[in-house]
C-alpha cells in the first residue's frame, strides 16, 4: 500500500468555546486534544453507531466480508463492506471495520475506516468527512483507487483519532 494524507484547510473555521464541556463526556479519551467539539460528537455517533460490531459476527451478518482485505502492522485487520465505499461520506457507515486480536485469538474492534472513491472527486482534493479540519484521509493511488479515513473510535490512539497508524496496535 502507498498513502498520502492531506488535512482539510479551513482558514475562516471558528472553534467553539464549550470544548472541554464535551469532552468531558467523550469516551474517546486520548488523540482528541484540540478538536472542535461538533467533531466530538460526530465522533461519538460513529462509535455508537458501530458499538454492535464489537461482536464481530455482527459485521459478518452485516455483509462485512469474513476475511480481511488487509492486516497491516499498526492497524489491524480490515474488514470491507464493499457497498459502503461511497462518494458520499456517513459517519454512521464505515465501509471498513478494522480489528485486532486478542491474546485469545477473538477479535477486537479497535478502529472504523471511511472509503470514497477518488474518481468522485478532483485530483488531490480529500473528500468531505467530519466537521472541522483534523481528519486525515489517505489518499490509495496502488490499490485501491480510494481516499480513506481511520477514527480510532475503540481504540485510543495516542498520535490522534484520524491518524491512520496506531502504535498501541500490535498485530498478532
Amino acid at each position: 500500500f502507498l498513502f498520502t494524507a492531506c488535512k482539510k484547510y479551513e482558514a475562516d473555521k471558528q472553534q467553539a468555546n464549550n470544548e472541554e464541556q464535551v469532552k468531558s463526556n467523550n469516551v474517546i479519551k486520548t488523540g482528541t486534544e484540540g478538536l472542535d467539539p461538533q467533531t466530538l460528537r460526530e465522533l461519538q455517533q460513529a462509535r455508537a453507531a458501530t458499538a454492535k460490531y464489537q461482536n464481530i459476527e455482527n459485521a459478518f451478518a452485516d455483509n462485512y466480508g469474513k476475511d480481511p482485505v488487509v492486516i497491516l502492522p499498526n492497524m489491524g485487520y480490515h474488514f470491507l463492506k464493499a457497498e459502503l465505499v461511497s462518494p458520499v461520506f456517513d459517519l454512521r457507515k464505515p465501509a471498513i471495520l478494522v480489528y485486532n486480536k486478542k491474546d485469545n485469538g477473538s477479535f477486537e474492534l479497535v478502529a472504523i475506516e471511511y472509503a470514497v472513491p477518488m474518481s468522485s472527486l478532483p485530483p488531490h482534493v480529500a473528500p468531505d468527512g467530519f466537521t472541522g479540519i483534523d481528519d486525515v484521509w489517505n489518499e490509495n493511488t496502488l490499490n485501491t483507487g480510494w481516499w480513506t479515513l481511520h477514527a480510532w473510535v475503540w481504540k485510543n490512539n495516542p498520535d490522534g483519532v484520524f491518524e491512520p497508524m496506531n502504535p498501541l496496535v500490535i498485530v498478532q
